[in-house]
């Protein structure tokens, strides 16, 4: 079929090219502008090409065109100028190799009809200027369409890039800008057109020198008999979302049924599956009201408080090599007091970057242990609060975002103050110098800062985006630091902790890492991200009242089922991102302890005394794997991904399906707590004289809900065709307890 956007692109390629030549041939061919980009477009100054630390083929570039005055004298200077030839500039190297005129193991990046090779053509033949203290800057890039949705038939959007620099000047630079994709779902072609290659949603990144802007784009079957279906919106996240999903021209799910949602609910907000009772008496309730209802009795449950310091311990850090088991055991309590008083979210934050003195005697200056240098303190302080990941700026600019080095550093020096008075040491290895047994002192040293690695002169300290610390904060920057980030106006903090909020309960952030906000990864959703930013800080950073506010909504009580109407799509993941629920198999201690409810047999944890639920634990090992001590409990953790806590990221917390997964599954300590004498199934045989109503109890008790017709009549069988009933019952406990239903959140 004749594509009707291929006229005007070539109209449009065409004169852009016919704009170069003219400019060319005026001598204005700029090196920092036009001949920078050509060595991003080609790909010359990427990291696995000549932007590599120690280049390639003996040619370095620096790392995306970050250094033009450093390429400028590689191109030009470097081995006599051999990669140019001023007399005849077609038998320079630099346009000899890309055009595969001579071998280059690069292989071919352009031809010799190309706008890259007319603009190096044209800037050798004029004698090969270098940059100059008059050259415009790019001030402005603009990438359109911002967003689009793309329905079949068609299956391509053509970009317009537009730049405008400081001379006022507006350049159309589409032909010139690089085009990265965020997925699998799309394909950009070197003009800027981007052509789908499966249904779904992607990012285009668009970057023209130093600058980027992202382009969302999706991608939906036609589905001519697409009639929205109206539903009910319970609040303001359901407005919005849904009216996303209407123009993604996607239904959304159906609603849960209550035996999946009440399972659901209690799992998300206290890191427990409801008992049978609790189970049956909602799911039996007439109560038009009953989910509101639910959720708030949820949020004023204790285990709330243990589920949400369990999640603030995997970032922070709370484990025993460095914090020892008693900075541990305090830095947790804190944690866990903090969430069960209703403290604020940027009150726990504050307490956390303004603590010093002892971490004995004031917990939250255990966060300062677990980070021992500067850089590592910026890093972790950005990523785990603002979302922002900056460590690729610690040895170059950023390159998929705006942070340099400069920022970098400066941020850094902020945390240089810090230093430790180690009161007493009696770690165990003499030779891990990152093991630490005894109590620590966070003090403030004004003569400590940080040195730039390129200049080693001292670098002044600076909040991200330029800010100055203000008056005061030579002697203290850690209370001007914690002012500025916690505060209302602070956007990205509030943003941070949403999403944070909402990865936790619908499986995904809104932008995905949640610790990777950026101009070119943006949020999936926008609108819904920001008005529940508004929502923190309406409510005073209120966790409960945010989290209330998810739950009730209908988008979170959706059904894990594919919505109806999507009958074009053949691979669940090209579906609308939260168009249904996510199904997810439960973490290692949450999936641990709903086994030790159901079989009323605790886990058994080494160090500590029995009872102690997995989501209670405080640290990660209370004796070390090598002393050989570990119980049971401890195996299934490790097996199922509970994270080491070595980084302050969610990423990593495994969910990765291993062989020792199942053997800790099907057998071990499953078994045992199975047939120990006295557990829940066997009081349950004892009490329960009839099979049919023993069955239902068991169904109750595992997952929630009542057997249905052929699980029962096949239950039943079971029991006929045996006189051992309580070993009957030990299987059908342990089928369930093994069922994906009782393993994974829907």
């Amino acid at each position: 079929m004749f594509d009707l956007q291929r006229p005007a692109l070539l109209l449009i390629g065409l004169a852009m090219f016919a704009s170069w030549e003219k400019r060319s041939s005026a001598g204005e061919v700029s090196f920092s502008n036009e001949v920078m980009a050509v060595l991003s477009k080609a790909g010359c100054n990427m990291g696995a090409c000549h932007g590599n630390a120690n280049g390639k083929g003996g040619f370095k570039l620096s790392l995306r065109g970050q250094d033009p005055a450093f390429d400028y004298s590689q191109l030009v200077r470097e081995f006599g100028g051999r990669r140019l030839n001023r007399l005849q500039p077609e038998e320079s190297l630099i346009l000899l190799k890309p055009t595969g005129r001579t071998p280059h193991q690069g292989g071919t990046r352009f031809d010799a009809e190309s706008l890259e090779y007319t603009i190096l053509h044209q800037w050798i033949r004029a004698g090969a200027p270098g940059p100059q203290r008059e050259d415009v800057s790019l001030v402005k890039l603009e990438a359109r369409p911002g967003y689009q949705v793309v329905v079949a038939p068609a299956a391509t959007v053509a970009l317009r890039v537009t730049g405008t620099f400081s001379d006022g000047s507006r350049r159309d630079l589409t032909e010139l800008a690089t085009y990265e994709t965020s997925n699998l779902n799309v394909t950009v072609d070197r003009r800027g057109v981007v052509r789908r290659d499966r249904f779904g949603q992607a990012t285009v990144v668009v970057r023209y020198l130093e600058q980027q802007q992202s382009v969302r784009l999706a991608f939906v079957p036609e589905n001519p008999n697409f009639v929205w279906s109206r539903p009910p919106e319970n609040n303001m996240i359901d407005r919005l979302l849904f009216a996303e999903l209407r123009r993604l021209r996607t239904n959304p799910a159906g609603l849960a049924d209550d035996g999946v949602f009440v399972r659901r609910a209690y799992l998300d907000a206290l890191g427990l599956p409801p008992t049978a009772a609790e189970a049956r008496r909602f799911v039996t309730s007439d109560d038009a009201d009953k989910r509101v209802r639910l959720v708030d009795q949820l949020m004023g449950r204790p285990e709330f408080a243990d589920h949400w310091a369990l999640k603030w311990a995997d970032v922070l850090r709370v484990e025993e090599k460095v914090l020892d088991p008693k900075g541990v055991d305090i830095f947790h309590a804190w944690m866990r007091q903090q969430f069960a008083d209703d403290v604020p979210v940027d009150g726990f934050v504050r307490a956390l970057l303004r603590a010093e003195g002892s971490t004995y005697e004031n917990p939250p200056a255990n966060y300062w242990r677990a980070n021992r240098t500067p850089t590592i303190r910026g890093e972790t302080t950005a990523r785990l609060f603002l979302g922002v990941r900056l460590q690729c700026a610690k040895c170059h600019n950023h390159p998929f975002d705006r942070w340099t080095q400069d920022d970098y550093y400066s941020w850094a020096a902020i945390f240089a103050q810090l230093d430790y008075e180690i009161v007493d040491n009696q770690r165990k290895d003499k030779l891990d110098k990152n093991e630490f047994n005894g109590e620590q002192i966070v003090v403030l040293n004004t003569n400590q800062g940080v040195r730039d690695p390129r200049s080693g002169r001292r670098v002044a300290s600076k909040l991200l985006g330029d800010r100055h610390l203000g008056p005061g904060s030579y002697h203290d920057r850690l209370v001007p630091l914690a002012v500025w980030l916690t505060s209302p106006d602070n956007r990205q903090f509030a943003r941070a902790q949403a999403n944070l909020v909402w990865y936790h309960l619908m499986g995904r952030g809104l932008v995905d890492p949640i610790d990777d906000f950026r101009s070119t990864n943006p949020p999936i959703y926008p609108t819904v991200l920001e008005a529940l930013a508004d929502t923190l800080v309406d409510t005073g950073f209120n966790l409960r009242h945010l989290v209330r506010t998810i739950m009730q909504s209908r988008a979170y009580q959706l059904a894990a089922a594919p919505p109806a109407g999507a009958d074009e799509i053949t691979d669940v993941a090209e579906l609308p991102v939260f168009s249904h629920a996510r199904v997810q198999r439960l973490p290692a201690e949450v999936l641990l302890d709903a086994q030790s409810q159901v079989l009323g047999t605790p886990a058994e944890f080494a160090g500590f005394a029995p009872g102690l639920r997995a989501v209670q634990l405080p640290g990660v090992n209370r004796t070390r794997p090598r002393d050989g001590k570990q119980r049971a409990g401890d195996r299934f953790l490790k097996a199922f991904g509970k994270p080491e806590r070595l980084l302050a990221c969610e990423c990593e917390r495994s969910n990765e399906t291993t062989l020792a997964q199942a053997f800790a599954l099907i057998g071990g300590s499953l078994n045992q707590r199975l047939t120990q004498p006295g557990n829940r199934v066997e009081q349950l045989c004892r009490t329960v004289d009839d099979n049919g109503a023993l069955i239902d109890q068991l169904y109750w008790m595992v997952l929630s809900r009542a057997p249905r017709p052929q699980e029962l009549r096949n239950s039943l069988a079971m029991f006929s065709a045996s006189d051992d009933r309580i070993a009957v019952s030990q299987d059908l406990a342990w089928a369930l307890l093994n069922s994906k239903e009782f393993i994974f959140r829907h």
